[in-house]
């Protein structure tokens, strides 16, 4: 049993870590579980995704929004005697199929679509206009050079004939934060 209380632990590790871009203790939130059961194909008329809600609030502190790795164990005696009733050795067969399983999956994610619409609005031939104008023959960017208007400073824009002016115009106190700052 310590073999594949070792190997649960690191399935309920993947499980866990998915989706979280830190690394911080094994812990593991409500959605989480429940994904653990469904990417698993270990929900049935037996154990139902209501079941495994449940489970995980009867195991997990009252104050707490996860659970750690005993409290998981915790929660898959219950869980077994769900899936698995009358039968004694019905906790090491749910802890068989999790160890079995392969692990957290990514479903539902966009997949990148091949399209004639997206080669027309990325080809720069095709521009018109001001948009032509932003480009070279090559279809390479100018950069700032393609622009009519370039800020000249911070918060500034090009302004009608009279030059640059504020981007918050009739501000009374234009110019005096570096006098401020400088004075500290």
């Amino acid at each position: 049993m310590a073999c594949s209380t070792v190997s649960l632990e690191s399935v309920f590790k993947d499980f866990c870590a998915f989706g979280s871009s830190k690394d911080g203790t094994a812990v593991m939130d409500n959605a989480k579980f429940a994904k653990l059961f469904r990417d698993l194909k270990l929900l049935d008329k037996r154990l139902t995704a209501t079941d495994v809600d449940i489970t995980f609030s009867k195991v997990k502190p009252k104050t707490e929004r996860k659970i750690n790795f005993d409290q998981f164990l915790e929660a898959l005696k219950f869980l077994a005697e769900k899936k698995y009733p009358g039968d004694a050795n019905g906790v090491q067969k749910l802890s068989e199929k999790i160890t079995a399983g392969k692990g957290p999956q990514a479903r539902g994610v966009t997949k990148t679509v091949d399209s004639p619409i997206i080669d027309r609005m990325t080809d720069t031939s095709k521009y018109t206009g001001a948009h032509k104008q932003r480009f070279d023959e090559s279809g390479k960017g100018k950069g700032l050079e393609g622009r009519d208007s370039v800020s000249k400073g911070p918060g500034m824009i090009a302004g009608s004939a009279s030059g640059l002016t504020s981007y918050v115009h009739g501000y009374k106190h234009e110019g005096t934060y570096e006098k401020k700052v400088a004075g500290k």
